[in-house]
């Protein structure tokens, strides 16, 4: 009897099994998606890769989990709550962009975005840690912790039949002064500015959706422009600068048909914000690639746009202006590596170093001040110059202005142990260091001052010790006075 039992459970439950993997091999299989005509969309073939044709703008392409092998332990679990939970009320929601194209590059994301068919008032009322911002350009911030995630409703063109002119506008120039007109994901892939960022990750499947050829470019690491370059620049230039930072950061080059109108346009970018502008210089300058971003924006004549006092003095042959820059930059780059903080307040006080000494030698040379007085007017007319194209805000100009002070007084090394405790000491050290590797004779004051530190306090005594003029000393500049000329005497 338990044999036959035995016998009708193997019959009931081979089938049911067939059954189950059947099912799974269909779950499991890539589909080709319909796109919006009804027609089905480019899939990529298990390992067969995706094709190098370039197909027109706005034809979807579904590249599988099986090609592009982004490890889903990798996406942001906050960013990937967001996603569901916009899915579970119904509208679309995909992580896009940038996160994207960096995983695709074994890359570790900055940060993870989202996109959506959902207004952002109504995503607003789905997360209750949430805010709206911009004007412009309105998104939804939503916050978990520290970390935030950027969620944006698919924009369209602004001559999209839904655009009355009060969502969307632009400048007679073409720059986009207002950029709120909303449509679906293809129109949204098409409004963003290089392909490589127009990427979305559907999680229903975890396969990518591509309406620009974007994957093509990034498998033949290229930064190409979505539609004509001059129009897209001119709708907002800080596209160009955008296009300098991805070539540097990803070690892209930029196609030549994106690159060739840089140059003619780049003058629009003194119509930025300077606020704006300071953010895009501390993403250009210090996020790491500090040193590949010089050489992109000078390449493209940008850099006297973001700093046109030091572009100026470039080329000087009084004062080492290039060295110091790049060292500068590269000693950023290195400490982001070694993963040490940096501040903007030292990135600015070197870059802006030699305008102000060029103006405070103005200075000392036209008036009868005391040396500090002529250095903090230098100080003032140098950064009140430099906010005109990137504003600093003032926790960081303030810092900028001690440091310069500091290079001032570093050369009192009786006072050396009381410089050392000054909050911007290691800063201006720093900078004290950089000018002299980049050339400019101290006479080995930056030596001295490394020597000092690693002293204890008995050999720190003898060095404060060693008379004026003796190894490592260099004393401050005196200020030359200009003497009033002399009245002529009478014949009387």
């Amino acid at each position: 009897m338990l044999t036959s039992f035995l016998i009708l459970l193997l019959v009931v439950a081979i089938p049911l099994l067939g059954f189950i993997y059947v099912q799974y091999t269909i779950a499991r299989a890539p589909a080709s998606a319909p796109d919006k005509a009804g027609q089905p969309t480019q899939t990529s073939a298990a390992g067969g890769g995706v094709s190098q044709e370039e197909l027109p703008l706005g034809k979807r392409q579904t590249i599988a989990e099986s090609e592009h092998r982004i490890p889903r332990q990798k996406l942001d679990d906050n960013a990937m709550k967001v996603v569901y939970r916009l899915l579970d009320e119904g509208y679309e929601a995909y992580l896009v962009g940038g996160c994207i194209r960096d995983l695709l590059l074994n890359k570790s994301p900055k940060d993870f975005d989202v996109a959506t068919s959902a207004h952002p008032e109504q995503g607003e009322e789905l997360f209750r840690r949430s805010r709206l911002i911009g004007r412009r350009f309105k998104l939804l911030h939503v916050r978990f912790g520290r970390e935030l995630i950027e969620v944006a409703t698919f924009r369209a063109g602004h001559d999209s039949e839904e655009n009355n002119g009060e969502h969307g506008r632009q400048a007679e120039s073409g720059m986009i002064l207002r950029d709120n007109v909303y449509g679906n994901i293809e129109e949204d892939a098409l409004r963003r500015d290089f392909t490589i960022n127009a990427l979305y990750y559907s999680v229903a499947d975890h396969s990518i959706l591509d309406f620009a050829n974007g994957y093509r470019d990034i498998k033949n690491r290229q930064i190409r422009m979505i539609g004509d370059p001059e129009t897209r620049y001119r709708e907002d230039p800080v596209r160009m600068l955008r296009a300098a930072r991805f070539a540097a950061k990803l070690g892209f080059e930029i196609e030549p048909g994106t690159a060739e109108p840089i140059h003619k346009l780049g003058p629009m970018l003194t119509r930025i914000a300077p606020a704006r502008l300071f953010d895009e210089a501390l993403k250009l300058l210090q996020s790491g690639h500090g040193e590949a971003s010089l050489r992109q924006l000078k390449r493209f004549d940008l850099f006297r746009t973001l700093f046109p006092q030091t572009d100026a003095m470039l080329d000087s042959e009084e004062y080492p202006v290039e060295t110091l820059v790049e060292n500068a930059l590269s000693n950023t780059d290195r400490r982001l590596a070694q993963g040490k903080s940096v501040t903007p307040a030292f990135l600015f006080a070197a870059l802006l170093w030699y305008p102000m000494q060029r103006r405070l030698a103005e200075l000392l040379d036209e008036r009868d001040q005391p040396a500090l007085q002529c250095l903090h007017q230098a100080a003032n007319e140098v950064l009140g110059e430099q906010v005109r194209s990137t504003a600093i805000p003032r926790r960081f100009s303030t810092p900028v202005r001690e440091i310069w002070e500091l290079q001032q007084r570093l050369p009192r090394k009786r006072r050396a142990d009381q410089l050392v405790t000054h909050p911007r000491f290691r800063a201006a050290y720093d900078l004290l260091l950089l000018r002299e590797t980049s050339g400019e004779d101290l006479g080995g004051l930056s030596q001295w001052w490394t020597d000092y530190q690693n002293a204890d306090e008995n050999q720190r005594t003898q060095l404060q010790q060693k008379p004026a003029g003796s190894e490592g000393e260099s004393a401050p500049r005196k200020r030359r006075r200009r003497r009033k000329p002399r009245k002529p005497q009478s014949d009387d």
